[in-house]
């Protein structure tokens, strides 16, 4: 059986592949996580994947499969990454009020030690409703902001702001579960396929 590695320490993409019924091991990768001048949202997100798993596969058992994952929120083309202080969080939450915004997440699947087996980026739209100040305020001082791109969890008290979601939900909270679901089930089948017979 082809081991699954998550590379990431979210607690969220943890929770998310258990309920899925996802067997798999957890193992951080260290990665700076700053875009490059004139990198856009998908490319963003796309690479800090495809790094976090490079990383991680480099020390894992050949044949292993190491997912990485990374989630970014996009507004008029800023990319909203971890508030670094509660002004900062306030901003962030300012500039999706009342807007729909993009959340980007990338994945990319690598065969321990080096091969990339997939790729890509799921996309979902979110509207927030019209915030006050003093509702941006309470949310910031309850501390769900932090460690949260863009500032905010869909799945906690700012359920309560969203309005409309178009795509998948569970990108939202860290991970597009199906698209996950559907590469890891794809590319395990093809590389049981190619693997040698004792």
């Amino acid at each position: 059986m082809i081991r699954l590695i998550l590379a990431s320490s979210s607690p969220r993409r943890r929770e998310l592949l258990e309920r899925a019924g996802f067997e798999f091991e957890v193992r951080p990768s260290e990665v700076e996580e700053v875009p490059f001048p004139d990198e856009n949202a998908e490319e963003f997100a796309r690479r800090i994947a495809r790094d976090k798993a490079l990383r991680v596969a480099q020390s894992a058992d050949p044949g292993a499969l190491v997912l990485g994952a990374d989630t970014v929120v996009v507004r008029n083309g800023e990319i909203l990454g971890k508030p670094t202080d509660p002004a900062d969080a306030e901003r962030m939450l300012r500039m999706l009020s009342g807007y729909t915004h993009r959340v980007l997440t990338g994945i990319c699947l690598v065969r321990a030690p080096s091969t990339i087996e997939a790729w890509t980026h799921e996309t979902t739209f979110v509207t927030f409703r019209e915030l006050a100040p003093e509702e941006i305020k309470s949310y910031v001082a309850s501390g769900e902001p932090f460690d949260k791109a863009g500032g905010y969890a869909i799945q906690g008290l700012a359920s309560r702001y969203v309005t409309r979601i178009e795509g998948c939900y569970f990108n939202v909270v860290g991970l597009p579960v199906p698209l996950v679901y559907d590469i890891v089930k794809s590319v395990s089948r093809r590389v049981e396929s190619i693997a040698p017979k004792s």
